[in-house]
Parts: C-alpha cells; sequence; structure tokens
C-alpha cells in the first residue's frame, strides 16, 4: 500500500455543469468525496492524505466563486474537524494563509492545535498553495536559519528538509481526477518519484471503487527509484 497518497481534486464545476447546477453545488458535493476519501485512508492504515484543494492560481477565478469557496473552507473548518478529531487523524493546512480571513486563520489554528497528538492519518489540506511558492519559501525559510552562509551552500537535503511535508514520507502515488494530466503546480518537489493515476471520474464521483483502482494500479508497478529491475529483484529477495 502506499504510504501517502496526494490528490488533485478535480471537477467539481464540470460536474455540476453536467447537471445544470451551480459550480458551487459541485464544491459541496465534493466535501463529500472527500470525506469518503478520508475514510477510505483511515481505514486502510495509510500515514497520509495531502488533498490540493485550493491553488495560488485558484485566486483568478470569478469572485463570487471564490467567496464560496472560502464560506465552504470556513464551514469545514468549524464543522468537520471534531470528527477528524475523534477517529484520531491529525488536520494539517500549508500554504500561504496571509490572504485568508481572520475568521479562517483562527479556525485553521485551532483546528491544528485540537489534532496535533493524533497519531492516524494525517491529512494535510493544500490551501493557497503552489509548488512553486513552497521552493522559494524553502529557500528563504534556510536562509533565515542560516544567516552566515551563502545559498551556494544549499544542498539538495537542505531544501527537502525545509520545503512543507519535510516531516512526511514523500507521496507514492498521486491521483488526478477530471480527465486532465498533469500535476498543476502541485507539490512539485515533493512528487519527483511519486506514481502518477489520471481519471476521468469528476471528483463528486469518487468513492471507495475508485480508491480501489488507483491503489490497484499502484500496486502494479514497479518502483525502481534508478536503478534496474534486476537490482529491484536482488532486493525483495
Amino acid at each position: 500500500m502506499p504510504r501517502h497518497i496526494a490528490i488533485i481534486m478535480d471537477g467539481n464545476g464540470r460536474w455540476a455543469k453536467k447537471r445544470f447546477l451551480p459550480r458551487f453545488v459541485g464544491h459541496q458535493r465534493g466535501l463529500s468525496a472527500v470525506k469518503r476519501v478520508v475514510s477510505y485512508c483511515a481505514n486502510h492504515q495509510i500515514d497520509a492524505l495531502t488533498l490540493f484543494a485550493f491553488s495560488t492560481e485558484n485566486w483568478k477565478r470569478p469572485a463570487e466563486e471564490v467567496s464560496q469557496l472560502m464560506k465552504l473552507f470556513l464551514k469545514a473548518l468549524q464543522k468537520e474537524v471534531e470528527l477528524l478529531n475523534e477517529n484520531n487523524v491529525r488536520l494539517r493546512i500549508i500554504g500561504d494563509r496571509s490572504p485568508f480571513n481572520e475568521a479562517i486563520q483562527t479556525h485553521i489554528d485551532l483546528a491544528e492545535a485540537l489534532t496535533a497528538q493524533n497519531t492516524g492519518l494525517t491529512l494535510t489540506i493544500a490551501a493557497n498553495y503552489g509548488g512553486r511558492w513552497d521552493i522559494v519559501n524553502a529557500v528563504h525559510h534556510w536562509q533565515q536559519n542560516n544567516p552566515t552562509k551563502s545559498v551556494a551552500e544549499m544542498t539538495e537535503a537542505d531544501l527537502s528538509a525545509s520545503v512543507c511535508l519535510a516531516d512526511l514520507p514523500e507521496p507514492d502515488l498521486l491521483i488526478r481526477t477530471g480527465g486532465e494530466q498533469r500535476i498543476s503546480n502541485f507539490l512539485i518537489w515533493q512528487m519527483a518519484y511519486a506514481e502518477f493515476y489520471f481519471t476521468d471520474e469528476l471528483w463528486p464521483e469518487i468513492d471507495e471503487q475508485s480508491m480501489d483502482r488507483a491503489v490497484a494500479s499502484f500496486k502494479s508497478r514497479e518502483r525502481r527509484f534508478g536503478q534496474t529491475s534486476e537490482q529491484v529483484a536482488d532486493v525483495k529477495n
């Protein structure tokens, strides 16, 4: 089983459009899919699940849609965190929080504090997150902690230790729903060796069977990490 699954949740708007519904209804139904996938990962002893909820580029969407998404984000923080805590799930939010309003920032802090000691699934929500922002932020963070050193002295290990999710195993499996086949600036440093799984299913349609298919695809692959098949076979034996 993969230890860490990352998901780009795509297709909420198209799901709604196909049903002649407002796009926001698709986002609401997408929250139900989040609950199903969190339950799946918790029940299958997955260590970490990271969901791409809102990118740094998503602010370009229509103002009304962004406003509704922020309201949905706040509602989820207010309504769902107790249940996560009861199920031993640790919640974390990654990304630049500064553009969020005070209520959202406060509830992020409360949610993370409430679940910080939980030892089950680590659920990470990437909100106002971008992979390029993450790398630049990591360099700044390293430089602040090493003021007497030049950036030329920074190593790959230094950067890996400074990006978001540095304390978690790197994603083994990336799932993207909605038919698109790109990673859209999501965890671009952390997913150097992730296996990619693309599906035409729209995010609100994702259920346990969908996850079973993604995990089965992952299990069927040979992960060589630069080695030959023969070397991998020797290690297994």
